[in-house]
């Protein structure tokens, strides 16, 4: 921020108007990323923990489907996904500090038995069954990390740009409108000496014009 004004006092004056009002900005954002940082710190552990939760339980849930692939076959497999169904998600938004922050709830129990889903247990045996209830699991943790990732996500971005704006306020303009003012207020005082310089040498000389 480099700017070039005409050091009068209405400069000045203008300038420190200006500083007051970047000063109660900063402030401003310096309290808005407070806000955020609290609200995604508690969010920050859960998520890490269940992205390797998930991990986990996809691994696990593909190594049953090799089982009931090698023992009922890929045709076996996916019959036994038939027939689909949906899956109902409520998406709600919530606000921190005027942030939009997705907020996803699943309204469709997603995990089932053997009776929901409908199929005979003896041509589904246990590994077909195994590996329905590893991805139903699955899909559960993922429905649930969408709406956490959503939101982790959305706050870590304004907690950044937050941050952006902060810095540029405290490490550039701020110390800007500092040089300006003080830069402004040299060269006034420079004047005021000047003209009482230039006040004394012209009493100076009326005098000695009157005598």
């Amino acid at each position: 921020m480099t700017t070039r004004t005409t050091p009068t006092r209405a400069a000045l004056l203008q300038a420190r108007r200006l500083s007051d009002r970047v000063e109660r900005g900063a402030a401003l954002l310096r309290r808005k990323r407070e806000a955020l940082v609290r609200a995604l710190l508690p969010l920050a552990r859960p998520a890490a923990e269940a992205r390797r939760a998930i991990a986990e339980t996809a691994a696990a849930a593909y190594r049953a489907e090799l089982d009931a692939l090698a023992e009922h076959g890929a045709g076996g497999v996916t019959a036994t996904g038939w027939p689909a169904r949906a899956i109902d998600v409520d998406v709600d938004v919530d606000h921190v500090w005027g942030l939009a922050v997705p907020a996803l709830r699943v309204a469709t129990a997603v995990e089932r038995d053997l009776a929901a889903r409908g199929t005979a247990p003896g041509p589904t045996g246990p590994a077909l069954f195994e590996a329905a209830n590893r991805f139903e699991a699955l899909l559960a943790q993922l429905l649930e990390g969408v709406a956490r990732e959503a939101r982790v996500r959305a706050l870590g971005d304004a907690l950044a740009r937050t941050s952006r704006q902060l810095h540029t306020l405290e490490q550039r303009v701020v110390p800007a409108l500092d040089a300006q003012i003080a830069s402004t207020r040299r060269a006034l005082d420079e004047r005021d000496r000047e003209d009482q310089v230039r006040l004394r040498h012209l009493r100076s000389k009326a005098g000695r014009t009157r005598r």
